[in-house]
């Protein structure tokens, strides 16, 4: 899978000293005259709007790059790796390629001001169990977010306290059109999740969706899906020591939601009811989806509360 092409692409241009789209492009050319990069595919690519399709572009970028890699490596290699390659390759400091990755093209950030500060922070987070020693309970996790400075990027950090300890990843966020979408490492290891989720709005106080990846306690990796809430916590709120893991479907989720400062107003069964009853639903009569109806209604609860309360 293909990730992080605007910083790359921002990278390229420092390296061969780009100050437009166009030498941008001209560089491409002069690489492959039939090369599929153009400007107006381009713009979007800068911007993280899309990325390139076709396996050709990342091969011709291997070329213009001098690197003896195959474009794939281009197109999924994490971002320290690709500057690291660039700097080994071409003998630069990776200092110095940041330095003139300042004068460089100049993108749109990935995620604005507004929605960075709708982002940012720290958010409880609960998704059915995917391991099938722990079917029918709940997984809670933590996950935080936040402006990369280096990147222009929003990234994520997703953990969960497992029985056999601490289980981090980490990766980017992208705002687009249709969804807000998250894909996670493992740090150290070969793990991967995926987040698609309905696109937040201000206050914030809640994101919703999908999780994809494959169980990581089992007897073999599964492929998997799940039903997501991440909760967003107040500025001042941790989780308490111990806080995470795995959850009965006996225990109240308003109840623990309260022990980390979130006091939800209203029945206390009816909305545990609500919340579960979200979190299990699998798909079984069509696709895995969650309709808008039923994500604005979780939504309604937490923004009354978020409004009162962090106002």
């Amino acid at each position: 899978m293909a990730q992080h092409i605007a910083e790359k692409l921002r990278i390229t241009a420092a390296l061969l000293g780009a100050v437009s789209r166009k030498d941008l492009a001209a560089a491409f050319r002069r690489a492959n005259p039939e090369t599929s990069f153009d400007l107006g595919r381009a713009d979007k690519w800068l911007q993280g709007r899309s990325q390139p399709r076709q396996l050709s572009v990342y091969e011709d970028w291997a070329r213009v790059l001098d690197l003896n890699r195959p474009g794939a490596w281009v197109a999924q290699s994490d971002l320290d790796g690709f500057a690291e390659a660039i700097c080994e390759r071409h003998g630069i400091d990776r200092s110095e390629l940041e330095r003139r990755m300042g004068a460089q093209i100049s993108s749109p950030h990935l995620v604005d001001q507004g929605t960075d500060a709708t982002l940012s922070g720290s958010y409880a987070c609960y998704s059915k169990a995917l391991s099938p020693y722990y079917r029918g309970q709940l997984i809670r996790s933590t996950v935080s977010m936040k402006m990369d400075t280096r990147t222009h990027g929003m990234s994520a950090t997703y953990t969960e306290a497992l029985p056999t300890g601490s289980f981090v990843m980490t990766g980017a966020v992208t705002l687009a059109k249709r969804g807000l979408y998250i894909h996670l490492r493992e740090a150290g290891g070969d793990a991967q999740f995926f987040l698609s989720l309905f696109l937040p709005s201000p206050p914030g106080s809640v994101l919703a969706g999908y999780m994809c990846g494959t169980t990581i306690i089992g007897p073999e990796p599964l492929p998997s899906a799940a039903r997501i809430i991440l909760i967003r916590l107040p500025s001042s709120a941790t989780p308490p020591d111990g806080w995470g893991g795995y959850f009965q479907p006996s225990e109240s989720l308003v109840e623990d939601l309260r022990a980390l400062g979130i006091g939800l107003d209203g029945d206390g069964r009816s909305l545990d009811r609500e919340l579960w009853q979200f979190l299990d639903e699998d798909g079984s009569a069509g696709p895995c989806q969650v309709s808008e109806a039923s994500f604005r209604s979780i939504v309604g609860v937490f923004d009354r509360h978020w409004l009162r309360h962090q106002a």
